[in-house]
């Protein structure tokens, strides 16, 4: 095979019929570590999302249990992308996902934009770092492949193209983004948990973390903008891994998720079915985490 040779595959696959061939091409022989990265980042983005970070603080997944919640999150979009929406463990990690979206007060709207963070943020970071960006035609699928889980997902008004999606997702950010001390809380854990995964170089780590995001999720959590030179730094290194990438023959093995170091709480294997979380079930309306009376903190 020549380094191409799967952009061309592609191409002769039609993005709205063949969106999930494309994406399972793209994310895992074509960009398997970058969309691994990207999907992070994109999680990652949502907390800047008052009502998202706040959530996610009162259930104590991502401050307590971080590694778990980062585990079962990867592996359950896994099972999608490798067994398709129709194969049976693709049809439980979606029926899991619901069970625990449907435990709790999400709004339609913050269900939608994290959805349109999935689609935006690996396509931006592969402009910015991958070994080639994505073409209009992986675009088309990258999207038809999102509006078919966003579907699966009882998400309504989802965005049809990708410009919609990025659209929708500029918009959001804009009017929601803003500091909230519980998703500082959540943000903290996360990059925690990703530098601690480096050992002693666990600091580096964090601070090559925070020259990666934009100024305005900086603000919104209220770090310290880095210095420019660590930014110019880090991106730079970045940049030189995909020139070398780009030198690399194409991988002919498919690399999903699971198989990533990162993944670390289920060293002898999981069922789908018992990934994630099994919270009470809604009584009359409620929500299984505790809320206090009154206006929320904004």
């Amino acid at each position: 095979m020549r380094r191409y040779d799967w952009l061309k595959e592609i191409r002769r696959l039609d993005p709205e019929r063949d969106f999930l061939a494309i994406y399972r091409i793209i994310a895992t022989h074509e960009f398997p570590w970058d969309i691994t990265r990207a999907l992070e980042l994109a999680l990652y983005r949502t907390y800047a999302v008052p009502s998202i970070g706040r959530l996610l603080a009162a259930t104590a997944e991502l401050t307590d249990r971080t590694q778990k919640r980062y585990d079962d999150t990867a592996l359950l979009l896994d099972a999608v992308l490798e067994h398709g929406f129709d194969g049976e463990d693709g049809r439980t990690a979606i029926r899991r996902i619901n069970q625990m979206h449907r435990s709790y007060d999400i709004s339609d709207e913050d269900m939608r934009y994290v959805l349109c963070t999935f689609v935006v943020v690996p396509k931006r970071w592969l402009d910015a770092y991958g070994w080639r960006p994505l073409t209009a035609h992986e675009r088309a699928a990258v999207a038809a492949y999102y509006r078919t889980l966003g579907r699966r997902l009882g998400i309504t008004e989802l965005p049809q193209t990708y410009e919609d999606f990025e659209c929708l997702l500029d918009s959001y950010e804009e009017a929601h983004f803003g500091w909230d001390e519980a998703a500082r809380r959540v943000s903290d854990a996360t990059l925690d948990l990703m530098a601690g995964w480096y050992g002693p170089l666990a600091p580096v780590v964090r601070g090559a973390s925070m020259a990666l995001l934009d100024d305005t999720l900086l603000d919104a959590f209220r770090y310290d903008r880095p210095a420019p030179a660590v930014r110019k730094a880090v991106r730079g290194a970045l940049k030189l891994r995909a020139r070398a990438v780009r030198l690399l023959p194409p991988r002919r093995s498919p690399h999903y998720a699971r198989q990533n170091p990162e993944i670390k709480g289920y060293p002898n294997g999981f069922r789908v079915a018992e990934l994630g979380t099994f919270p009470a079930a809604r009584r009359t309306g409620g929500c299984p985490v505790p809320h206090k009376e009154g206006p929320a903190a904004s």
